[in-house]
């Protein structure tokens, strides 16, 4: 049995990650992991918005089946998480860092929550269950905080950090200590933008690249997304100057974040328990960075829906691995690291990474979802070999070819040639999710939540913000 470590990032994109073919951001230490572990090369997650993703990441279960729709439907316990079966099989399970459930009074399957963040009130952000309502929150905020600064989020990311070193240095590296987890959560490179000095000064925005426009006749333009980027127009204050600030923060975000995995993984190495610590790193979904007049997440282009994961230590060889994985994936492998069973039926979709890495499944469908503010129906994504499907609830579909168009440029669902190939990612998406019914189900709860919190008036006169604020909901 061995330790194991999972750190888990907020918002980073994948191709920001040097170890991921990014010539520009700094992430040195990430990449030393991945040079001594293995980096999948297509994850996805879950869902791409914080709460969803991180209810499945804990249950190995997609969203649907956990009915943690939205970020007002946070996951309170049930069905039983990784943490609860490592916590019952005698391990201690530790949290650090942002966990986003509805509270630490809830049975979360931890021995202890240190510096816990869950979401505001035991609610979430309840404006975004009004998902056919727009200007329900100021999107300005986005670009009047960017560039370098303290921000209480970097402020957080650094305790949570110090508080899991001293941990490792301490009872981790304690003699006789009996197998242990961790879970440590950092809230970057998730906005606001204002980064740290001395690692915003590692970019010039002058020489970032800027975001790919919007274009007038690209996929993006799906009425869907026109809707969505309408609620949701972070992009509508930025110019070309600022934009790339925006993008100069964000990659010296990435590098801080980087630096604090250098800190964890320094730990370990310190403690003498390299060889017998699993490390496994990713995020809960990307960062749009500005591409189609994007920012944040919420879509299923690459940018927003793949992830980074990497996994090193004890039993894994170093390389890379193409085969689709997703997050909710994380609860197998975990076990498998610890050298606990799964239960019967705990994640019948998911699957262990390390058997992905001795068997790779190519032909295995991944599958996202997201049913959150600015979504005026389901949005469904299906990951198959070289396929990315993308079904919206009552909408025409979209397909792209990711091995002859990678940026998802073009949008193929309507060439004829393609009609079986649609054909079989419709079916392969049914064996995972009926996403009429699905959609419907969530508009129910959702519709039922309503009621709860006293109706629509109700919830636009509650507190309304754009993240998740740390003074308020930080515990010891």
């Amino acid at each position: 049995m061995a330790n194991t470590i999972v750190i888990m990032t907020d918002e980073l994109r994948r191709d920001c990650l040097g170890c991921y073919r990014n010539t520009v951001v700094q992430t040195p230490h990430i990449d030393a992991l991945a040079a001594r572990g293995a980096r999948f090369d297509c994850a996805y997650t879950p869902s791409p918005i914080c709460v969803p993703a991180r209810a499945s990441v804990a249950t190995g279960r997609h969203v649907h089946e956990t009915r943690c729709w939205s970020n007002a439907q946070p996951y309170a316990g049930e069905p039983a998480s990784w943490h609860h079966v490592l916590r019952d099989a005698g391990q201690q399970v530790h949290s650090f860092g942002k966990l986003h459930f509805r509270s630490g009074a809830d049975d979360n399957g931890f021995t202890h929550e240190h510096h816990p963040l869950h979401v505001v009130g035991g609610q979430g952000w309840v404006h975004g269950l009004l998902r056919d309502e727009d200007g329900l929150f100021d999107a300005s905020g986005f670009a009047g905080h960017i560039g370098p600064g303290e921000d209480p989020y970097s402020d957080y990311d650094t305790r949570v950090c110090d508080a899991a070193v001293q941990w490792i240095a301490g009872q981790g590296a304690a003699e006789g200590a009996a197998p242990w987890c961790l879970y440590i959560s950092f809230l970057r490179p998730h906005y606001p933008l204002t980064c740290p000095p001395d690692f915003y000064g590692l970019y010039d925005p002058a020489e970032v690249r800027l975001p790919r426009p919007a274009r007038l006749e690209g996929p993006e333009q799906h009425p869907v997304l026109q809707w969505l980027r309408h609620t949701c127009d972070y992009d509508a204050p930025f110019d070309d100057a600022s934009r790339r600030v925006a993008v100069a923060s964000y990659f010296g975000l990435c590098s801080f974040v980087d630096h604090l995995v250098g800190r964890i993984t320094g730990a370990v190495s310190a403690a003498g328990l390299d060889d017998d610590t699993a490390v496994l790193f990713t995020s809960d979904h990307g960062e749009c960075l500005g591409d189609r007049g994007f920012w944040t997440k919420m879509v299923m282009f690459e940018e927003s829906a793949a992830v980074p994961l990497i996994l090193a230590g004890p039993g894994v060889t170093p390389g890379t691995c193409d085969a689709p994985v997703s997050l909710i994936d994380l609860f197998p492998t975990v076990l498998d690291a610890a050298g606990v069973p799964a239960p019967d039926g705990a994640c019948p979709h998911a699957r262990s990474l390390f058997d992905t890495l001795d068997a790779p499944r190519h032909d295995r469908p991944i599958l996202s979802e997201y049913h959150d503010y600015g979504a005026q129906t389901g949005v469904f994504m299906l990951r198959f070999e070289r396929w990315k499907l993308v079904v919206y609830s009552g909408f025409a579909a979209q397909l792209f070819d990711l091995d002859s168009d990678p940026d998802e440029l073009h949008d193929v669902a309507d060439d004829p040639g393609n009609a079986a190939v649609l054909e079989q990612l419709h079916a392969h998406l049914r064996t995972l999710v009926d996403p009429d019914a699905a959609n419907a189900q969530a508009f129910a709860d959702q519709a039922a939540r309503i009621d709860a919190l006293g109706g629509r008036e109700a919830i636009k006169a509650m507190q309304n913000y754009d993240h998740t604020p740390v003074a308020t909901q930080e515990g010891a």
